[in-house]
C-alpha cells in the first residue's frame, strides 16, 4: 500500500438518488417468483430508487433496454450534477472555482465523448474534463491517481464524479438481476493543494483482469454476471483490504475507526465486518435502503455520515468491482 507522498483533501461531497422507489413489494407483483422473505434473505435489501418510470417498468420489464435511456427521467450528467451541486455547497465553491471534471460509470450514457463533459456542461463549468471508468471500484480508482499526481500539475479543485443509473440495464423478469440495482450518483470536491479537515492518507488498487468477464454489460444489453464466484471474490477481496487499512493504521479509541465498503449485499459487507472485528456501529452502509447503486454506492455513503466525520475519525473505504477490481484509501479526519 502506497502512503508517502500520498494526500488528497477533501472539500465536499454530494449525493442524489431518484424518487421513483422500487420496494419489494412492487417486485413481488412483478410476478417473477420473487417475494420480501427471498429477497433479504439473499441481498438484505427492502427498497431501490429508479430513474425509470414505475410503469414503464411495470408493462414493459425493460424488455428493450435501448427504450430505458429514452424513458428515464433524468440522465447520467442531470443526476451527476445534483450530487455535484451538494459537493460543491459543503466545500463552498462554486462552478467557476473547479478546473478540473473527472467522471465515471458502470453505464456511461455516450460511448464519446466523456461524460464529464456532459456533467461540467450541466453545471456550467469550462475546464479539463475526462473519465476514469472501472466499474463499482471507480471512485477508488478516480482517488488513487489523482494521488499519484504532483500537486503543481493540478488545479486547485477538482469536481470527481460517480453517476450510476443501473437500473436502465436491467431485464426486470429475471428476479435474481431484478432485485439487486437502485440507481443513485455521488460527487467529491477534492485538492492536492488546498488543505481541509479531511484527506485521503493512503490506498491502493488491483485488478483481475483474467476474470473480466465474470461481471459485464454487453452495449445495448443487460447486466449478467457469475454470481457464486463474485460474491466470494467480494469478501475476500474487501476483507484483504479492509485488513491491510487496519494494520497499518491502528486507532487508539476503536470507536474512531470506520468502515465503508462497496454496497453489493448487506451479507456480504456483514461478513467482512465479522472477518475484521468491525462492530456494527461503526459499518456505515446504505445497502439496504437504496439497493447497488455501482460505484455511486460506497461515496454516497460517505456523504450520507458528511456530519459524522468529526475529528479524529478514520474512515477505512474499500471498493471491489467488475473487471474484476478493486481499490481502497483511508481517510482522516483532522
Amino acid at each position: 500500500m502506497q502512503n508517502s507522498s500520498y494526500k488528497l483533501y477533501l472539500h465536499g461531497m454530494g449525493h442524489f438518488h431518484p424518487e421513483n422507489v422500487i420496494s419489494n413489494k412492487f417486485l413481488e407483483e412483478l410476478d417473477i417468483g420473487t417475494s420480501e422473505e427471498w429477497i433479504l434473505e439473499r441481498v438484505g435489501i427492502h427498497t431501490r430508487y429508479t430513474a425509470l418510470p414505475l410503469d414503464y417498468i411495470r408493462t414493459t420489464k425493460n424488455k428493450d433496454p435501448r427504450a430505458a435511456l429514452e424513458a428515464a427521467l433524468y440522465s447520467n450528467a442531470e443526476t451527476a450534477a445534483a450530487a455535484g451541486r451538494m459537493a460543491l455547497e459543503r466545500a463552498g465553491l462554486k462552478p467557476e472555482d473547479i478546473g478540473m471534471v473527472i467522471s465515471g460509470s458502470s453505464l456511461p450514457d455516450v460511448v464519446t465523448p466523456a461524460e464529464a463533459s456532459a456533467v461540467a456542461a450541466e453545471l456550467g463549468i469550462e475546464a479539463l474534463c475526462f473519465d476514469i471508468n472501472s466499474a463499482c471500484s471507480t471512485f477508488g480508482m478516480q482517488i488513487n491517481f489523482l494521488c499519484r499526481m504532483r500537486p503543481e500539475t493540478l488545479p486547485p479543485y477538482i469536481l470527481v464524479t460517480n453517476p450510476d443509473n443501473t437500473t436502465r440495464a436491467m431485464d426486470f423478469s429475471d428476479r435474481n438481476a431484478a432485485v439487486l440495482f437502485g440507481d443513485g450518483s455521488s460527487a467529491a470536491v477534492v485538492s492536492a493543494s488546498v488543505p481541509s479537515g479531511m484527506s485521503f492518507i493512503a490506498g491502493d488498487r488491483g485488478s483481475k483482469p483474467s476474470d473480466w468477464d465474470k461481471v459485464l454489460v454487453p452495449r445495448l444489453g443487460y447486466f449478467r454476471q457469475v454470481g457464486r464466484a463474485v460474491q466470494g471474490f467480494a469478501i475476500r477481496k474487501t476483507t484483504e483490504c479492509l485488513r491491510e487499512l487496519q494494520s497499518c493504521f491502528p486507532v487508539g479509541d476503536p470507536d474512531q475507526f470506520k468502515f465503508v465498503g462497496h454496497q453489493a449485499n448487506l451479507g456480504v459487507l456483514k461478513t467482512t465486518c465479522q472477518r475484521c472485528g468491525i462492530p456494527e456501529d461503526n459499518h456505515w452502509h446504505n445497502v439496504e435502503h437504496f439497493g447497488n447503486t455501482g460505484c455511486a454506492g460506497g461515496p454516497a455513503v460517505l456523504s450520507q455520515h458528511w456530519d459524522d466525520l468529526l475529528p479524529g475519525v478514520h474512515v477505512a473505504i474499500a471498493l471491489v468491482g467488475a473487471g474484476l477490481s478493486w481499490a481502497y484509501m483511508m481517510l482522516k479526519v483532522e
